[in-house]
């Protein structure tokens, strides 16, 4: 009896220990960025520009990051998901085992270069291409960014993926095997739905890998702050933001403060996207 209550005291210890952390996290976060709330007031993070170093005004709009990101976001997504959701059925359920031995190993492998090497590959590599094949001054842009985060999220949206399919019992395969339904039919209306819940996590960490990556982004997108919609142009995501002003940027300034709103702005999304995924597992978790 005592052993139980240790260990379940241990766990609830570890759970909100996390908590603790995250909550300091915000604190934090907040307590660096609340300066800017009296000077120049929250209304300027709502500029359509993003200009904090000017000899005649100094603008901290949030709005054109912010659309960088999306776009970004959306367009690795578009790449990634597709081509993930298909591997993964693949992989489990099609691939015999020779093949399935070959492929999880590169799979992995692809998951554990850094991104920095990623980086290099896109700027020396991809955006000569993109440049060629649209005719472009330049290939660094929002569809050359957003190919290599497609890159880099396929490996994680794949592994958990086929994790969840494999879960799948297979009593389900057989009963639907033996009421006459193909091999397709069984996948594709017993297994997918019976694997949903595990799949849209798998798309919710890959999404969330896409919105946390600096490096990739800072070489590859061009760096223009602005909002458009055009995936062959230049953008800047919030994360690139952060990582190339916070070195330089003089300690306590409102440039300083206006990228840790920044930085409060991107916990949000992304606490966004959990809350949101959580809401779909539940809807979703009847087929389990």
């Amino acid at each position: 009896m005592f052993k139980d209550k240790a260990i379940k005291g241990v766990f609830v210890g570890m759970a909100s220990t996390s908590i603790f952390i995250m909550l300091l996290i915000f604190v934090f976060l907040f307590k660096e960025a609340f300066p800017f709330i009296k000077h120049p007031g929250l209304s300027s993070l709502l500029d359509m520009k993003w200009v904090p170093v000017s000899f005649q005004q100094e603008r901290f709009g949030l709005l054109p990051l912010a659309s960088g990101t999306c776009l970004i976001t959306m367009l690795a997504m578009l790449f990634a998901v597709p081509v993930s959701f298909f591997s993964s059925i693949y992989i489990a359920e099609v691939a015999r085992p020779m093949e399935r031995e070959i492929l999880k190993p590169f799979i992995e492998l692809l998951a554990s270069i850094p991104s920095v090497v990623l980086g290099f590959f896109g700027l020396i590599v991809l955006a000569p291409l993109i440049k060629s094949f649209f005719g472009l001054q330049s290939g660094l842009n929002a569809i050359s960014g957003s190919i290599l985060l497609a890159l880099m999220a396929t490996p994680t949206i794949i592994s958990v993926s086929e994790d969840a399919i494999n879960s799948v019992p297979s009593s389900y395969k057989n009963a639907s095997l033996a009421l006459g339904a193909s091999r397709v039919q069984t996948i594709f209306k017993v297994v997918v739905p019976a694997a949903l819940p595990g799949i849209i996590a798998a798309v919710m960490l890959g999404a969330g890998r896409v919105i946390g990556e600096t490096m990739a982004v800072l070489m590859v997108t061009g760096n223009a702050a602005r909002i458009t919609a055009n995936p062959l142009e230049s953008v800047r995501t919030m994360t690139a933001t952060i990582a190339a002003e916070m070195g330089e940027v003089p300690f306590g300034s409102t440039h300083y403060q206006a990228l840790f709103w920044v930085g409060i702005v991107l916990l949000v999304m992304t606490f966004s996207l959990n809350v949101f995924s959580q809401k779909i597992l539940k809807k979703y978790g009847a087929f389990k």
